[in-house]
């Protein structure tokens, strides 16, 4: 198998990707670990592009960047206790967490290079787009709306913790 160019900008969005996951777990401050989360989101709508699957690179980029890294990152700024850093990030768990996360990571590899993955030479028949757009308005209306309401609940709970009293 010889590397194309995509092949290249792929590797180089999941490296992005990854280095942005690792700064939201290692950052100290709070609210660079939501900058950093933004930066993984944005990582993960380009490889949905990459991946030729637009629609889930829009929407990648409508709600988990402009709806929950912005509620996030709001929520950050109107608590001013996690601004400061008073907190200390590091407990007693560190270590184990790493063990075990390195343990889930080499039985995930070693799972994934032992199944013979399925190559299709299929052409997709229709355009899933419109049938995914009428699910939405028909089928999923009702969770959509619960997240709607779930989102703004939060964001209303946020701005009363933080006001002034």
């Amino acid at each position: 198998m010889e590397f194309t160019f995509l092949h290249v900008i792929f590797l180089a969005v999941a490296g992005f990707t990854l280095l942005c996951g690792l700064g939201v777990v290692v950052s100290r401050n709070l609210f660079h670990s939501a900058i950093w989360l933004i930066g993984a989101f944005a990582g993960v709508a380009a490889i949905y592009w990459l991946l030729e699957a637009e629609y889930l690179a829009i929407a990648q980029i409508m709600i988990y960047i402009g709806a929950i890294a912005t509620l996030i990152v709001f929520a950050i700024m109107l608590s001013r206790g996690m601004m400061i850093g008073r907190a200390k990030m590091n407990n007693f768990q560190a270590g184990i967490s790493a063990v075990v996360g390195i343990l889930l990571f080499a039985l995930l590899a070693f799972i994934l290079l032992q199944v013979e993955w399925p190559v299709v030479q299929q052409a997709v028949v229709a355009d899933p787009i419109p049938m995914m757009g009428q699910a939405f308005v028909t089928t999923y209306v009702i969770p959509f709306q619960v997240i709607a309401v779930l989102l703004s609940v939060a964001l209303v709970g946020a701005i009363m913790i933080a006001r002034e009293r």
